[in-house]
């Protein structure tokens, strides 16, 4: 396929968040783009589809959390969300716990009532485990946090099954995505701004790309013209993995992936929560959303389960999460080095950047990125 440079000024690589946030943007300032994405689909991972009259995720659940004030109003212009607040149930061996960790969970694995008598059994387990300075690992930082028999409970099992290493081989900083609350508030976020678009993330992002400045090509592969799009096109906006842009020449990023198993049920409630988390290492999935939930939405006489398997990545594999250790954060500088001397070349978004952001945080990123374009 031949491009002709005069028609586009950017080529954007990947329909995902960050791409279509840059082309929207660009396109305000009589900026015309063209989008390309090798899946037959826009939105990234956060594209959704109807089934029943179900909105299904269809890459795990997504649900829009931010504190970032002009983020929420940013998306809002494209769709109205519902409010959804994520309640998440854990399930150990068919034991049930709230989640996050807050004093249910707390009177659940303790029968303890109160902040104080809480955080005298966490302090206990802590000193018991010998943990006195600063955590050294996820294991750590886990017992630190929250005591010895919630670790291994709820934390330990799914860890290790979502990065497919023991937890004292994972970075501390992971667990702090958790809140740790000491009031019976079962909120999974701490943000102020919460909730799922009402007709699904794909309505929102086809709002955004709806300018006759954009023009969106699904189902190429970057890498299949590489050369030709990098001489052909003034300015490249690169949200694939950064190591296989360059080849892969200071060796592979390691990332996680995952698979989804899909089963419809006939009747309209079937676990009674839109996530059940698994934390036994046992259970070979982690968690099972069920949609409907999400917004109550759908069939009457319908409803649909799925369940998320962690797996290891390769190259026939989606890439979901960045492996953020300090191996491959030093790697990663090296790519970023040889980034950097790209001046035609934008990289963005969690594979560009390797990092695990939020999908507030990727908005964010990417009106910044833009912001400093002009």
């Amino acid at each position: 396929m031949k491009y002709n440079i005069k028609n586009y000024d950017y080529l954007i690589v990947g329909a995902g968040p960050f791409g279509v946030v840059w082309a929207h943007e660009v396109a305000k300032c009589g900026k015309h783009s063209l989008i390309i994405d090798k899946r037959n689909h826009i939105g990234g991972n956060m594209y959704t589809h109807k089934e029943f009259g179900i909105n299904i995720h269809d890459y795990g659940a997504h649900i829009f959390h931010t504190d970032n004030k002009a983020v929420w109003d940013y998306v809002n212009q494209f769709s109205e969300f519902n409010g959804f607040i994520n309640q998440v149930v854990a399930n150990f061996k068919g034991e049930l716990y709230d989640l996050p960790f807050n004093m249910n969970t707390f009177y659940q694995m303790w029968q303890v009532k109160t902040p104080a008598e809480a955080k005298a059994k966490i302090k206990e387990q802590r000193l018991a485990a010998g943990i006195k300075g600063p955590a050294q690992n996820l294991e750590e930082q886990a017992i630190s946090l929250i005591g010895t028999d919630i670790y291994e409970k709820l934390i330990k099992g799914y860890t290790q099954k979502q990065w497919g290493r023991l937890a004292t081989e994972l970075p501390s900083f992971i667990i702090r995505r958790l809140p740790v609350r000491y009031t019976f508030d079962n909120n999974y976020f701490n943000h102020r701004y919460q909730g799922v678009p009402v007709d699904g993330y794909t309505a929102l992002f086809e709002k955004m790309l709806a300018s006759e400045l954009i023009d969106v090509r699904l189902n190429i592969d970057f890498f299949s013209k590489k050369k030709v799009f990098l001489e052909e096109f003034p300015r490249i906006v690169y949200t694939g993995m950064i190591d296989q842009f360059f080849d892969y020449q200071f060796g592979e990023l390691e990332y996680r992936s995952l698979r989804f198993e899909n089963e419809v049920i006939n009747c309209n409630n079937a676990q009674g929560n839109a996530v059940i988390n698994y934390t036994d290492a046992q259970t070979p999935y982690t968690r099972v959303m069920e949609w409907r939930h999400f917004d109550g939405q759908g069939d009457a006489k319908k409803t649909i389960l799925t369940r998320e398997y962690p797996q290891d990545w390769d190259l026939t594999k989606e890439a979901y999460y960045p492996v953020n250790d300090q191996k491959n954060s030093e790697l990663f500088k090296k790519y970023r080095k040889e980034a950097n001397k790209l001046e035609k070349v934008i990289f963005g978004g969690r594979l560009g950047n390797y990092q695990y952001y939020d999908m507030d945080q990727v908005f964010e990123v990417a009106l910044e990125t833009v912001n400093n374009e002009f």
